[in-house]
């Protein structure tokens, strides 16, 4: 019974080949290894390392590279600090030490001490994943994995993600998952999920026309293929995995499609497809160095009404938020009183001002109408004389600050609205009177 047992497992282990690659933006993200080596298919592990090579070891990591002590050791930091967050973050330990080969100058790698597939990678000014899993049936029993990189900020940190995966998992995912999360890994900070991005790419996601949700997710694209669709995944995993609407979803989604259970991102967000359309377009309008879209998730939940008479709308804006639900459904041409209560800082120094009293439009009080999923201009409220609805929506506010500085503000403002004693037409040129830079906003992402 015994010995049946054994050949019915041997004939279903099955071993799976996965190479996971970064591709490199011009300029400065992926910096290209100096020199050349001759290539061969085998590493020659025995063989004792090359002249200006040497080995780092850390609890999860041991290091071959040419890079000098001070910045190899301050690397397997990073990897390791990196290493804690995504383990933590997926909930499971990492099982097993991430070989990694870091190239600095290929001119000091003899032929043979690198393999094919990774120095092919390496001449590129990138970096690969050469991973092995062994499978019974979808469950994976054995995985390993060796990556391949040159020796710049990011690279050897978007590998270690995918080692990780290999090694733990037996899968990295499909291609938008895998490579948008380990982009995400090579800028991932202890205790704080601010945007800090490489300025290449945060250029090129500001200049272009957004990619859609349904490009983005698209099955049967490959890994390696361009740093530009890189970039496009890595904002889609940044969003969800921080955005407060979608963040508490797309953890148990990512380990479904880690592992052998059923899942895809249409299952998981499809009732909530035009609500993600929204806030990823209004990310990636907004997107600067800084920005949190934990505190700019958008607020789904609160139901304006109109008011009437002497009836009130009151709602509490937090300085270090973007838009904020104020309760009131405006009505076009109608005019708008309103008062507010306390105090906000905008950023660590200086005292705390009153919307009322900013001399700048920086600490005042903001607004926003948001109808149909669309947004209006943004404007200045003036609060001494009232405001004039422009159009008809739900009246969002905020404390008026750069979308990358909000999270040092501080203090929140008591706005109460009603009706003004008069109502007076829409403006001719159909906005408000005091309006700010900006243009209409809408979802075209799915």
């Amino acid at each position: 019974m015994l010995k049946l047992c054994l050949c019915v497992m041997l004939l279903c282990l099955t071993m799976i080949d996965r190479v996971v690659a970064q591709t490199s933006p011009p300029g400065e993200p992926k910096a290209k290894a100096a020199g050349k080596a001759a290539q061969t298919p085998d590493r020659n592990r025995g063989k004792p390392l090359p002249p200006g090579v040497r080995d780092y070891t850390s609890r999860n990591f041991l290091m071959h590279t040419d890079l000098p002590p001070e910045d190899a050791k301050e690397l397997l930091t990073r990897l390791e600090t990196m290493l804690t967050l995504i383990s933590k973050y997926w909930g499971k330990p990492n099982r097993a030490v991430i070989e990694m080969y870091v190239v600095k100058d290929l001119s000091v790698w003899p032929p043979g001490s690198i393999d094919g597939r990774g120095l092919q990678s390496i001449e590129a000014g990138a970096g690969v994943t050469l991973g092995q899993t062994a499978f019974i049936g979808n469950e994976a029993v054995d995985a390993k994995a060796v990556v391949y990189s040159v020796a710049d900020r990011g690279t050897p940190q978007h590998e270690a993600v995918h080692a990780y995966c290999q090694l733990n998992f037996g899968r990295t995912g499909p291609t938008w998952y895998s490579e948008g999360m380990a982009e995400m890994g090579q800028y991932w900070k202890e205790k704080d999920t601010s945007v800090a991005i490489h300025p290449v790419v945060f250029d090129y996601l500001k200049k272009s026309e957004p990619k859609s949700l349904d490009e983005i997710i698209a099955p049967g694209q490959t890994t390696g293929d361009s740093w530009e669709n890189y970039a496009w995944r890595w904002a889609l995993c940044h969003l969800l995995a921080n955005n407060t609407n979608y963040a508490s979803r797309f953890r148990p989604l990512g380990l479904s499609l880690l592992s052998s259970r059923p899942g895809s991102f249409e299952l998981t967000y499809g009732p909530s497809a035009r609500e993600i359309s929204f806030e990823y377009d209004f990310f990636l309008k907004h997107l600067e160095q800084g920005f949190r879209a934990d505190l700019c998730s958008w607020d789904w939940q609160t139901k304006p009404v109109a008011v009437r008479g002497t009836a009130t709308v009151q709602s509490k804006i937090d300085a270090k938020k973007g838009w904020q639900a104020s309760r009131l459904l405006a009505k076009a041409g109608e005019t708008y009183q309103f008062t507010t209560t306390g105090t906000w800082k905008t950023g660590t120094e200086g005292e705390a001002i009153s919307p009322g009293s900013a001399e700048s439009e920086t600490g005042r009080l903001a607004g926003v109408l948001f109808n149909d999923y669309e947004l209006s201009e943004p404007f200045i409220i003036d609060i001494a004389n009232g405001w004039t609805a422009p159009s008809d929506g739900a009246l969002y506010l905020r404390c008026h600050e750069g979308w990358g500085a909000l999270q040092d503000n501080t203090g929140t403002v008591a706005v109460k609205i009603k009706r003004g004693t008069e109502s007076v037409r829409t403006p001719a040129n159909g906005e408000p009177a005091e309006t700010l830079p900006a243009s209409k906003e809408t979802a075209t992402g799915k």
